[in-house]
């Protein structure tokens, strides 16, 4: 794990945020403090935990990652799950089941699970609560939106959930009704990761060039991985109709074929649709290309994001980072991040993105001043060292009702 040091953030934080995390943390050290989740790699869970460790470990936090595993039966229990829970009606069998209990005893025994808080990721890991020792407190934190979930699915991941001291969500609206507390807590953008950093001039065009992208006219751009609810075919739509009134080019970027059984089909769709438009730029990114989505973000003068469902949707604060003005839809945690006419434009349909492509394009004052607006509601409301006060305070408010509880 890449050493990060808190005082590197100085810089990009809110003033005072650095002083403030380190007098919380030195009434917390000492605490051991544990993640687990279910993969070291790719976006979600992964790519925060591999920034927020460090920094919680340079706070003087006992803090450590773990990582559980399965056979393939574990997997495709685990898939089929988190199918159910965004709301597709999935068979579950006895044997599909017990796999993912198995699992979640196998790696009981193994995981170094002692701690003053636990917290679980996301759906793989979530069993392990069966196998609770100790006096720690212990944490689901939930990073996806439930409120579309199967009935039956989640009625069978509640029964584990509710053995947990508190449940963590992105979003009010992403959960279900639960008899244990529930927290808040947004996601977050690291400034200084690969994907966020500042980047030189020469660095962005590198990868515009390898990608075969012209800088001759506006770069509208999607980051989204190629499935329906992303709807790609919807963007093209609308910077057909924008182009029509404001010369402009269009690149999605996009990944994900693996895990979108649509994914393939998709991607043929937008590239059918491309075929006659040399405007239209379809990549086909690989999971690590953090480093090639902040150089595209940066090129861009205009960033869409409009799916039809969507989880919290970091990408528009990421974006929004880079000072980029964004047309976002109102779909998931997109309407938290874009401020209507403040930082960008929230919008409904395929003609309203157009509108708001063409409105932008045409001034190019307004671009900047939304743009610049972005980036500092970012600094403020969605940067890593936020994240890292509300981690602070939930291990300290957890752990000290744990202490008094103890003592009553």
């Amino acid at each position: 794990m890449i050493p990060i040091r808190l005082e590197d953030y100085r810089e990009v934080a809110p003033k005072g945020t650095i002083d403030l995390l380190l007098r919380l943390a030195e009434r917390l050290k000492g605490r051991r403090f544990v993640h687990v989740n279910a993969s070291r790699f790719g976006a979600g869970s992964p790519e925060l935990l591999a920034r927020l460790v460090p920094i919680l470990r340079d706070l003087g936090i006992d803090a450590t990652w773990e990582v559980v595993v399965g056979d393939p039966d574990f997997y495709a229990s685990v898939r089929a799950l988190e199918l159910g829970l965004e709301g597709h009606e999935m068979p579950l069998t006895e044997a599909m089941l017990r796999s993912y209990g198995d699992a979640a005893a196998a790696n009981a025994a193994t995981l170094p699970l002692e701690a003053d808080l636990v917290m679980v990721h996301d759906l793989a890991p979530i069993p392990l609560v069966r196998h609770r020792t100790g006096r720690g407190c212990w944490v689901w934190r939930c990073h996806t939106d439930l409120s579309r979930a199967y009935r039956r699915v989640w009625h069978l991941v509640r029964q584990d959930v509710v053995r947990y001291s508190a449940a963590v969500f992105s979003l009010p609206k992403f959960a279900q009704r639960l008899r244990i507390p529930m927290l808040i807590v947004h996601p977050s953008v690291d400034p200084l990761s690969e994907k966020n950093c500042e980047l030189r001039r020469a660095e962005v065009q590198q990868v515009l060039d390898r990608f075969g992208i012209p800088r001759d006219k506006p770069i509208l751009l999607q980051v989204a991985a190629y499935a329906k609810s992303k709807d790609p075919l919807g963007v093209i739509r609308a910077y057909r109709l924008a182009k029509k009134y404001a010369d402009c080019r269009l690149v999605l970027a996009g990944g994900g074929l693996a895990d979108t059984p649509e994914g393939g089909a998709v991607l043929a769709k937008v590239q059918e649709a491309a075929a006659e438009d040399r405007d239209i730029h379809a990549l086909l990114l690989p999971p690590d290309a953090g480093r090639e989505i902040n150089a595209l973000q940066r090129a861009a003068a205009i960033v869409i994001h409009k799916p039809l469902q969507e989880d919290f949707g970091l990408a528009v604060a990421e974006a929004m980072w880079k000072g980029k003005p964004v047309i976002g839809s109102f779909a998931g945690g997109i309407p938290v991040q874009v401020i209507f006419e403040v930082t960008g434009y929230t919008v409904n349909s395929v003609e309203g993105t157009a509108f708001r492509i063409r409105q932008l394009l045409q001034n190019p004052d307004l671009m900047a001043r939304l743009g610049g607006a972005a980036r500092e509601y970012v600094r403020r409301n969605f940067p890593i060292t936020r994240h890292v006060g509300d981690i602070l305070a939930l291990l300290a408010n957890l752990t000290r009702q744990r202490d008094e509880g103890d003592g009553g």
